[in-house]
């Protein structure tokens, strides 16, 4: 039997080197494409718990840790990047300090996500200190890269390339200490009109492109109306992020135009239920016009190139569920509290690892959703506590919930 009482007092103590280890991450920028610092840091925090039996660092770029050889996998995913700056202006303090206030870390990636980053690290010296370690199962701490640009893709590498292949997983991105049992889906769509170009003076002699995006954006306003809602995940969502044109001159009608689609999929829609409203928005507009899937194809920070298209599907799994039972029954047993079980308004790994893969999958993170992507990107104190808790905790009383 676990004494959970033990398990939060150890993570209580751990608070201090928690809190420097994660100012210490915030302060190394580590946007996608570039974490090897950030990973070759948290590779070190990994060797000096000397908790594990085995780290090291995939081709793809992804830092793995794991505890024991038991039948029954468990795995812990955190991503190590974070998005760009936005206007360096806009921030209220050093975005790469750490900053330190009000019991809260501040800094770009503080709470999405490096904030579970020491969680999960000293909840495996946890495991260690209280000889948590079992016969029954082995602990997978996966520090994945390239999440912010392609979310899923580290994950669809392990699993092809690596031959892993978790029982389940405890993704922590953001959900303030709620547990998270589904998501959207998302995907990228693009769209392009083309036309013919002539001097701008004479405009009734080309085909303007821009025109035609202009009426098929039109349409996608009106579409975003019409999509179907979800009691659970809420609406699919449809929004046009990006405009750009090609013309030989500023005093020319353009021959090209394009626009980018953020599609958000709710229960029961997927990418052919996508595309075919978006070809119905152009018949709509009564234009002609390519609509193609996008696909991200940029190296790692180790140079590794893994083709793949950006959808990334819909995912949610039952509150009765053996897995969303077993985080509710850790969560209650450490903190004598019910758990807030919801959903995530953004999308995250589990796209690949549940959505693709069907790998049953729990959200559990420090920092609140919507800090995520902001310059209030910051992460309580508290909330590194209570997960490494969590994270220590969560593996036996799993298991336990199999018996």
């Amino acid at each position: 039997m676990l004494d959970y009482r033990l398990i939060h007092q150890a993570a209580q103590k751990y608070e201090k080197p928690m809190v420097k280890f994660l100012r210490e991450l915030v302060a190394i920028p580590s946007e996608s494409g570039h974490e090897s610092r950030v990973i070759r840091r948290i590779q070190q925090e990994l060797r000096s718990t000397r908790a594990f039996d085995k780290i090291w660092i995939d081709p793809f770029g992804n830092c793995l840790a794991r505890i024991g050889l038991g039948s029954h996998l468990i795995a812990i995913d955190a991503h190590v990047d974070t998005v760009g700056l936005g206007d360096p202006k806009a921030w209220p303090h050093d975005p790469y300090q750490g900053k330190l206030q009000n019991k809260t870390v501040f800094g770009r990636g503080a709470g999405d996500q490096k904030g579970a980053i020491p969680s999960m690290v000293y909840a495996a010296r946890i495991i260690k200190d209280l000889n948590l370690k079992s016969r029954n199962w082995s602990l997978l701490l996966a520090f994945t890269v390239c999440e912010e640009d392609c979310e899923g893709l580290n994950w669809q590498y392990i699993i092809r390339e690596s031959g892993i292949r978790p029982e389940c997983v405890v993704v922590t991105d953001c959900t303030g200490c709620k547990i998270m049992r589904g998501q959207r889906g998302r995907m990228e769509i693009g769209v392009t009109t083309r036309g013919r170009s002539c001097h701008g003076s004479m405009p009734e002699k080309g085909d303007n492109a821009i025109y035609k995006i202009a009426r098929v954006i039109s349409e996608i306003e009106r579409l975003n109306t019409r999509l179907k809602k979800d009691k659970l995940l809420g609406k699919g969502t449809i929004a046009v992020t990006y405009v750009n044109c090609r013309t030989p001159s500023v005093c020319a009608v353009p021959d090209h135009a394009y626009i980018h689609l953020d599609r958000r999929l709710t229960a029961g829609e997927t990418k052919q239920t996508a595309i075919r409203q978006v070809r119905e928005a152009i018949r709509r507009a009564g234009v002609d016009a390519k609509v193609e899937i996008l696909r991200y194809k940029k190296p790692t920070h180790t140079g590794l190139v893994c083709e793949t298209e950006n959808y990334f599907p819909t995912w949610s799994i039952s509150e009765k569920s053996l897995l969303i039972s077993a985080a509710q029954r850790t969560y209650r047993a450490l903190f004598d509290q019910k758990p807030v079980v919801s959903c995530w308004p953004f999308s995250t790994n589990a796209a690949s690892i549940a959505g693709m893969f069907g790998i049953p999958c729990v959200g559990f993170g420090p920092a609140f959703e919507d800090v995520p992507h902001t310059t209030n990107d910051s992460v309580p104190i508290e909330h590194l506590v209570k997960c490494a808790a969590f994270y220590a905790a969560f593996p036996q009383t799993y298991c336990d919930h199999l018996a």
